[in-house]
């Protein structure tokens, strides 16, 4: 794990899995229709109960690069945001994932939650480049300005990812507040 200080909370980017954070909710890459097939819904689902499925779709479809939060059955947290960051057509882009990033932390201080984890955006199934997502939600966690949250973690599926996401960190936030002595980011 590696630390950022985006005042007041704190930016945590970790290579783990997401369904296992003790965190007030997790924030799901869905579709638009909420319906939880692979990757990070897969294993929310798998892990969390059929009724996280159910209670999102009763509750879509939206539009890509929005958002609903609903319970967090059998999960370690209370709540799933589910941030649609693809349609039907299971394609992405800069615009969804950046408003879909935006929603999902609006509805995590609206409901007051102090800590969330999201995973890198449309890198598994909506084939978007990490680096660019990295980038791009980096960018909208930088400039929202939190109220409830403390803790944003962004929570990634393998070593290359967390590379990818420590970097972009250290390039658009500055030197982490911890990390190993062989930290490969430049400040």
């Amino acid at each position: 794990m590696i630390s950022f200080q985006i005042p007041p909370a704190t930016l945590e980017i970790v290579d783990g899995d997401i369904s296992l954070q003790d965190v007030d909710a997790i924030v799901n890459a869905a579709n638009n229709h909420f319906w939880m097939g692979s990757g990070v819904a897969g294993a929310l689902k798998a892990r969390g109960g059929p009724a996280i499925e159910t209670e999102a779709m009763a509750l879509g479809p939206v539009e890509p690069g929005d958002a609903v939060v609903t319970g967090g059955g059998q999960l370690r947290a209370r709540h799933v945001i589910h941030a649609a960051v693809m349609g039907q057509d299971l394609q992405t882009s800069t615009d969804i994932i950046e408003r879909a990033t935006r929603r999902a932390l609006e509805l995590a201080e609206y409901r007051r939650f102090t800590s969330v984890a999201l995973p890198a955006f449309g890198t598994g199934v909506g084939g978007f480049s990490v680096r660019a997502c990295a980038l791009i939600m980096i960018d909208v966690i930088r400039a929202h300005r939190p109220r409830s949250l403390r803790v944003v973690r962004l929570v990634l599926f393998g070593q290359n990812a967390y590379l990818a996401f420590a970097e972009a960190a250290g390039e658009r936030l500055g030197p982490p507040l911890d990390g190993p002595p062989d930290c490969p980011i430049s400040a």
